[in-house]
């Protein structure tokens, strides 16, 4: 029998899992724009980094790092307290799979974050647009994973999960295709058009 306070305690979990991830998905999308920002030319280049950087920052440890470390305390809070239950369910490991997956790849967004912020650009725009869907892969399974765990339908959640992720990368590709279609090349001043 949980504690009359038990469904508080699992309402703020979820709602510091939501702010995790909306930390995770507007994070990619910063490194986005400011290595897309390189690409300017001076001072918007320096304005737009500077802005950028401190954006990130913000968003990094004020929002992103705490969300995630109260997931987990809370997280763990829930599963305790119902240790029976989880500890014996196979769907909760397969969760707990994700969620590893997920913190990785949260660790790995502190490492770009890091470099960006020392004027590091080892990823192109299109590569942070590939990276900035994962976090929506992994949201989309740990919830069917949570609502679906009765049910026993992984397979279907695979196949589901597998052609969502292909859509996803079809839509990345149209974009950059339609965004180079659009993107007038600047005059040189040196080529016979810009004299």
């Amino acid at each position: 029998m949980n504690p009359s306070w038990f469904p508080y305690l699992l309402a703020t979990h979820i709602v510091f899992v939501v702010t995790w991830f909306a930390g995770l998905f507007y994070i990619p999308r910063l490194f986005i724009y400011h290595t897309e920002s390189q690409q300017k030319n001076e001072p918007e280049r320096t304005i737009l980094s500077d802005q950028f950087k401190i954006m990130e920052k913000r968003l990094w440890y004020g929002i992103t790092w705490p969300s995630m470390l109260l997931t987990y305390l809370l997280g763990f809070s829930v599963a305790s307290l119902n240790a029976s239950y989880y500890f014996a369910s196979g769907w909760f490991f397969i969760k707990l799979a994700f969620v590893f997956g997920l913190t990785l790849y949260h660790l790995q967004c502190g490492i770009i974050f890091k470099q960006l912020q020392n004027d590091i650009f080892k990823w192109s725009g299109i590569k942070l647009r590939f990276w900035n869907e994962l976090a929506t892969l992994f949201l989309v399974a740990i919830v069917f994973i949570v609502v679906l765990k009765e049910q026993g339908n992984f397979w279907w959640g695979i196949i589901g999960l597998v052609l969502f992720s292909a859509l996803l990368v079809i839509s990345i590709l149209i974009y950059r295709k339609k965004r180079k279609a659009t993107i007038v090349p600047p005059i040189d001043s040196g080529t016979e058009e810009g004299k």
